[in-house]
């Protein structure tokens, strides 16, 4: 049965209201609810839940749902929204990828996706000149990477590659058993262990690597570790170096990393779904110096460029590698003898059916521009940067946990009887209360709606971290959450 006309332009207007008019300062960030609260508010409508024989509800019903989960849900393009490293997505993308999940096609196939396999490819191949990767030599070559359902999933991808680098015959043989090892810092993403597990082998081989007080790898420590693992009869696999660690927005210095990967000839995959966007602007992209020289990238679109969830790709300086590592050649997908064969992209990774996540990407730059895209970058480090200098002069109001230069605030509020703050002077119980004080702060502020902020251990003690990525949070916006964490926590301490 086709859902009414009526039905659908009700929901239209609900979420399009949304998009062109997100939540105001004035309007609560999140209504904060247990999940009976949010149960009982969907029993009056349609319910959450299905029962055994779910019957077809009213038009009315499921309006009346619909609004129960804008009323309920975060609101990420909220300006008091700094809990996480994306925020509230750009207009135009949300238009974008409306238009490839009404299309609904998959982009495994030039014969099923025409016009999203020359995006992907023109979109790719823009990406990886900016990360200074070779671009193609011609429109028969592959392009220079692929799309994938997050960060992690490219990853995984990449140590995949770094395996068939590393020995050719795993694809028919499998792992010849011989131990490995994965380089990536104590601040690197987790998702490394996991790749690890997945790929079968084994948490064992993940080597952290110390970091500088920034969270920043240290090659010295890298050298050394890479020589420790050798003399232990583990093949150096993979190194993965972070652009723009998740909690301090740190960057490992890559030419230095990529000169000691040279050396030993070691695959260099450069984490970057946080900070590879600073890419985009002319001023920032000097964070990513060294880039070129990686073997591999992922980058996260969704997190500083507003895409919808999720918009990643992997960029492979070789994507010569990407078939022989990945193609199977199903014969009922992939004949080499039909039009346009040589532009599947499906072949050349991991999944088949996948979302057109290119639509919203292609459409957004188209209408941004590259001027538009550094604005956004700067835009947010601008914002960034004015909560620092409030910081430096808030008399010890504040005091900054990692000093940091990016897009990321890790910030602790100082009691007055503790002002001017040193945290190596604080005895056992005092540094106890204080590290409770964010997490209660943070639990006030979602019962109240008045914002959403991450707390997060740095250097042993819970601190605020303040996340800008939503173009719509301006200075004024930056000076609202500093006062909100000055009113809560102050009530707080004296509680």
């Amino acid at each position: 049965m086709r859902p009414s006309e009526e039905l659908l332009r009700a929901l239209v207007d609900r979420v399009s209201g949304h998009v062109l008019r997100p939540p105001a300062t004035t309007d609560p960030v999140i209504r904060y609810a247990t999940p009976a609260t949010i149960a009982d508010a969907f029993a009056a409508s349609v319910g959450l839940s299905f029962a055994a024989n779910e019957a077809a509800h009213s038009d009315d019903a499921l309006v009346a749902a619909t609004d129960e989960v804008f009323r309920w849900s975060v609101h990420t393009s909220h300006p008091s929204f700094v809990n996480q490293n994306f925020a509230g997505p750009d207009p135009i993308g949300v238009l974008g990828d409306w238009i490839g999940a009404a299309l609904n096609t998959t982009g495994a196939t030039y014969e099923v996706a025409p016009v999203f396999t020359l995006m992907e490819r023109a979109v790719l191949d823009k990406l990886a000149s900016l990360a200074g990767f070779p671009s193609p030599a011609g429109d028969a070559d592959p392009p220079a990477g692929m799309f994938c359902p997050g960060g992690s999933v490219g990853l995984l991808f990449a140590l995949q590659l770094a395996r068939y680098r590393l020995d050719p015959d795993i694809i028919d043989r499998g792992s010849d058993g011989r131990p490995v090892a994965v380089f990536v810092s104590e601040s690197g993403h987790y998702s490394t262990k996991k790749a690890a597990v997945l790929l079968g082998l084994g948490l064992d081989a993940v080597v952290t690597v110390p970091t500088d007080a920034d969270g920043a790898m240290r090659p010295d420590a890298l050298a050394a570790e890479i020589a420790t693992a050798s003399a232990a009869g583990r093949r150096p696999l993979a190194v993965i170096a972070t652009a723009g660690t998740t909690v301090t927005c740190a960057f490992d210095p890559l030419v230095a990393i990529a000169e000691i990967c040279a050396d030993d000839d070691i695959w260099l995959h450069v984490d970057g779904a946080y900070g590879g966007s600073a890419l985009f602007s002319p001023t920032q992209r000097r964070r990513l110096d060294g880039l070129e020289r990686a073997d591999s990238f992922v980058w996260d679109l969704h997190k500083m460029m507003g895409m919808t969830q999720q918009c990643s790709v992997l960029l492979v300086r070789e994507p010569s590698r990407l078939e022989p590592c990945f193609a199977t050649r199903a014969d009922y997908l992939f004949q080499p003898d039909k039009r346009n064969a040589e532009l599947d992209p499906g072949d050349r990774t991991f999944q088949c059916g996948r979302r057109v996540d290119v639509m919203k990407l292609w459409l957004t730059w188209k209408a941004h521009g590259d001027a538009g895209f550094a604005a956004r970058v700067d835009h947010a480090i601008e914002v960034a940067d004015h909560v620092r200098a409030r910081i430096a002069a808030s008399d010890g109001h504040f005091a900054p946990v990692v000093a940091g230069d990016f897009t990321n605030i890790c910030l602790l509020w100082v009691p007055p009887e503790l002002r001017p703050l040193t945290l190596g002077d604080l005895d056992d119980h005092t540094r106890s209360r204080l590290h409770a004080l964010g997490p209660r702060v943070k639990i006030r502020m979602q019962d109240e709606g008045t914002a959403l902020m991450g707390v997060q251990p740095v250097h042993g003690i819970n601190c605020f971290r303040l996340l800008f990525m939503n173009p719509r949070v301006e200075r004024a916006d930056a000076d609202s959450l500093l006062d909100l964490i000055d009113r809560y926590a102050t009530r707080e301490w004296v509680s």
